[in-house]
């Protein structure tokens, strides 16, 4: 009897306990469904709330000039909430939007795919397709009554009013699952900038959303404002910027070097400004926008010339024999030469049998008149002087270290930091990389002798040899070279108004512009010439290309005495400096400067214009598509 009586206590106790867990249990998944859920109250909080996002205008770009590059237009994107989607007439809808069903099926597929839209959720907005035009949008407009549970939403795309730059102000595209990963600010169907400023000044661009917080009744249907819109929250649009860039000026240039592959690029000496920087080929900007963006992009993509590369930051060169005022000033401030040194010619370089060759001179030579005739034996000379100094340096790696400094405080080896995306460094090799390609640290400036001259292992960039250019007019610093000149309401960045000194001491620099004033009026550069109208600084270059015809350069600026521009050209497979890297440079120098092109050169800019420089197979491509658009319009 006493056993049984315990049992049930027992009993009475185990059964208590279990009701008491399954209150529990039920009573914390009320709170994590209730509380901590966010499926729960996204769905408790769409029954009686609609949170409409509003999206911020993009910032508007400007030129130096206040002229309006690029703007806003209205577009609109098809939202829908999958929940509320009764009812639905899915070959009316279709019919509306111009698409047929398996388009619908698609879409609607991607949009309920967490792999492709990973902020899916059936209760609340989602999209489904993007950028309707104004006509689209007013058929839907009309029967948006049919279609429960489908919302327009208002945005905006890009618009450009110049068919120029589009290499600087790159294009906006849809945003990845990685960026929506790594910023909580984008959600699926947000427009994020891809290249170029857009890119690079995307915080600056893109603005704040907004919300518009409504209110439903019991069937779902919007009955105004949540608490008169005191929930609202206005979006803020982005910030306009002003660029550095001449409108007109890009655009010349852009015209001088259709048909060719190269780059153009014009600094304010004194601010570090960029005033043109012509990648070619480019594009037109207003391809990667709309409803055509993909396959225009493809075709841009497959193009082989590349010409959504910008070759102005992103293309490497050797520098030829603009690298040689760099030499010079080095050689002088280390004490290697002084202004009267002089080293012999005859047509090469001596020592190592006339290689490398140099056309013909007078010889012997000190620095300056070998600036304005680019002799390339007197600065081998004073690179090996350099090297095999023992006097000064204890050994051929240390002397080579501090000649490579040199090179890095004039702006080579290393990302300037402009103010544009995919930059690169170039290449200025250390004593290290020698003594690896060497398998010795026994090298000596005999084995090196071809950068002294600007090929062999070296190279930079052609925004690296404007740079050295601006440095070279500033007689010793430079800024760091940037596009943006001004950020609405916001003050530019610091990086870009600090100067940048070379360590190069200010005579040096003056010895050195005095042999390109020379290389002008009586040197390699005469074709740039414009005395009385104007007293031009030049160097030119010719890099040697293992893929075809030698490389055209010129690195240059004017006024000599108080420079108001620097500029560099290159022209791939464009041959002899003077023969197109000049000419260019002529022209661009009179648009910036003049305002105008000098009559006695209007048939030089229509026969520059008109030139093509391209590698055969893309020539012939562009032939067969001219023959096939004659063949269309014949027909």
């Amino acid at each position: 009897m006493g056993n049984t009586k315990n049992n049930f206590e027992k009993r009475k106790y185990i059964i208590g306990a279990i009701a008491v867990l399954i209150v529990l249990v039920y009573s914390l998944q009320l709170f994590k469904l209730q509380i901590l859920s966010p499926e729960y109250r996204k769905y408790a909080d769409s029954n009686a709330f609609f949170s409409k996002t509003l999206y911020p205008s993009r910032g508007s770009i400007y030129d130096r000039e206040g002229n309006l590059i690029v703007y806003n237009q209205p577009t609109y994107d098809v939202m829908m909430v999958v929940r509320e989607m009764i009812e639905f007439d899915t070959l009316d809808f279709c019919n509306t939007l111009n698409i047929d069903v398996p388009t619908f099926l698609q879409l609607d597929a991607d949009m309920r795919d967490r792999r492709k839209n990973p902020g899916y959720s059936s209760y609340t907005p989602q999209i489904f397709k993007t950028q309707l035009d104004i006509e689209e949008y007013g058929l839907l407009q009309e029967k948006l009554y049919k279609f429960p549970g489908v919302y327009i939403q208002n945005r905006t795309v890009r618009q450009y009013k110049y068919p120029n730059m589009g290499l600087i102000l790159g294009y906006v595209a849809e945003v990845d699952k990685n960026k929506m990963a790594a910023d909580p600010y984008y959600v699926r169907g947000d427009y994020v900038g891809k290249s170029g400023i857009e890119l690079s000044h995307e915080e600056d661009l893109r603005g704040e959303k907004g919300v518009e917080v409504l209110l439903r009744d019991a069937h779902g249907r919007i009955q105004g404002k949540y608490k008169d819109g005191e929930m609202d929250k206005e979006p803020i649009s982005g910030r306009d910027l002003t660029l550095s860039i001449d409108i007109e000026l890009q655009a010349y240039g852009e015209y001088l070097m259709q048909n060719k592959i190269g780059s153009i690029i014009m600094i304010e000496p004194k601010t570090g400004e960029i005033l043109s920087m012509v990648a070619a080929p480019t594009y037109d900007p207003s391809l990667l926008t709309g409803k055509d963006f993909s396959s225009n992009y493809l075709k841009l993509e497959q193009d082989p010339y590349k010409p959504l590369i910008n070759r102005a930051v992103a293309g490497t060169y050797p520098p030829g024999s603009t690298f040689k005022p760099s030499q010079g000033l080095v050689f002088l401030q280390e004490g290697i030469i002084t202004p009267e040194t002089r080293y012999s010619c005859f047509g090469g370089y001596p020592p190592l049998g006339g290689r490398p060759k140099c056309h013909p001179h007078a010889s012997s030579v000190s620095l300056q008149p070998s600036l304005a005739t680019s002799c390339n034996s007197f600065f081998c000379y004073g690179l090996n002087a350099m090297i095999s100094n023992r006097t000064k340096y204890a050994s051929n790696l240390e002397a080579f270290e501090v000649w490579k400094d040199y090179m890095v405080d004039m702006g080579f080896g290393y990302k300037l930091g402009v103010d544009l995306p995919s930059e690169k460094r170039g290449f200025i090799p250390n004593s290290k990389y020698y003594s690896n390609v060497f398998k010795t640290d026994k090298w000596n400036g005999h084995n090196i002798i071809s950068i002294a001259i600007g090929q062999g292992e070296v190279s930079s960039t052609p925004l690296q040899l404007a740079n050295f250019s601006a440095l070279i007019a500033n007689r010793g610093y430079y800024y760091k070279p940037h596009v943006v000149k001004e950020r609405k309401g916001a003050p530019l960045d610091t990086l870009y108004t600090i100067r940048r000194d070379s360590r190069v001491d200010r005579a040096h620099f003056e010895l050195t512009v005095e042999g390109m004033a020379d290389a002008v009026t009586n040197g390699t550069c005469r074709r740039i010439n414009m005395e009385p109208h104007l007293t031009v600084c030049g160097k030119t270059g010719t890099a040697q290309n293992p893929h075809g015809a030698d490389h055209s350069l010129f690195i240059g600026f004017a006024p000599k005495d108080d420079p108001k521009v620097a500029i560099a050209v290159i022209v791939e497979n464009g041959g002899f400096g003077a023969t197109n890297a000049v000419p260019i440079a002529r022209l661009m120098l009179q648009k910036y400067l003049f305002g105008e092109i000098l009559e006695q050169d209007k048939f030089l800019e229509q026969t520059l214009a008109d030139r093509v420089i391209l590698p055969f197979i893309y020539k012939q491509n562009m032939d067969r598509e001219l023959a096939a658009s004659k063949l269309e319009g014949d027909n």
